[in-house]
């Protein structure tokens, strides 16, 4: 019953996050940091009336382990502050087992799920905007590759000569095929986000965090874009200087959030350890 009611708090709390993220471009801290503290909370009380800590201690380890793993994909650059502080905040509700082996096979479990559902959203995202500014994307796209010859041509001929000795192993040609396509693929995702994330706003709109999509001159001082955004002191001097700006929009990526968790408690409580599965 109490486990039931984890996952329920849990899932209130993320749905409010992609409403919030959906409506405002932002996840709140108070929002995070809020399911942290009453999720460890439940695991505490319950805890200390049951005289097992083992509860507890597993809330702890889950939130632990998500705050490196958060924490990694926030400086990698893969997650922005809100994704990243949302992880961490199911760090203390994803241990539903009472043993430490067998949470670790839950986190396999959603961390599986998250990278398939991160996956499929990308893919479907990149088909939208396709769809959606097309000619835009495919000039950026060619000027990019123009620009960036030496490095695209470099990729293809290491994936080619790595496909040619595909015979010794198909590791060997799969790796070669990833070269080969790689370099479009990210000069493709490059084109989209040039061309359909970045927006000229007024300068009043410009919230704390936002991400600059070039650097801005004011008298001697120069604001350069960077992957916190932009902080209380820069707007103000930005809003003094300029009318409007141009600013990089993100993806918003909380509902990948939501149908992981949504699938991953589905599976749990169908009795399918599907990391176990897979092995």
């Amino acid at each position: 019953m109490l486990t039931i009611f984890l996952v329920v708090l849990a899932l209130i709390w993320i749905i409010f996050a992609v409403v919030s993220d959906l409506k405002t471009r932002e996840i709140p801290n108070w929002l995070n940091f809020s399911l942290i503290i009453f999720i460890l909370g439940i695991r505490f009380f319950y805890s200390f009336f049951d005289e097992n800590w083992d509860f507890f201690i597993q809330g702890l380890f889950g939130f632990g382990i998500f705050f490196i793993i958060s924490n990694f994909l926030y400086y990698a650059r893969f997650f922005a502050g809100g994704d990243a502080k949302l992880m961490m905040s199911l760090g203390p509700v994803l241990p539903l087992e009472v043993d430490f082996l067998g949470n670790v096979s839950l986190f396999l479990n959603f961390l599986f799920l998250f990278l398939i559902a991160g996956a499929i959203f990308g893919f479907v995202s990149i088909l939208y905007f396709s769809y959606k500014d097309f000619n835009k994307i495919k000039k950026d796209f060619i000027k990019n590759m123009k620009n960036n010859k030496r490095i695209f041509y470099l990729f293809m001929l290491i994936g080619l000569l790595l496909m040619l000795t595909g015979f010794f192993g198909e590791l060997l040609f799969l790796l070669g095929a990833l070269l080969f396509i790689l370099p479009y693929l990210f000069f493709y995702t490059k084109a989209i986000d040039n061309v359909c994330l970045v927006q000229k706003i007024n300068s009043k709109e410009l919230t704390e965090g936002d991400w600059l999509h070039q650097q801005v001159k004011i008298g001697s001082n120069t604001i350069i874009p960077k992957w916190e955004g932009v902080n209380k002191k820069e707007i103000r001097l930005i809003r003094k200087k300029y009318k409007f700006v141009l600013i990089k929009r993100g993806i918003e990526f909380s509902p990948v959030f939501l149908v992981s968790f949504i699938v991953f408690v589905s599976l749990y409580f169908s009795g399918i350890n599907l990391w176990n599965s897979l092995w």
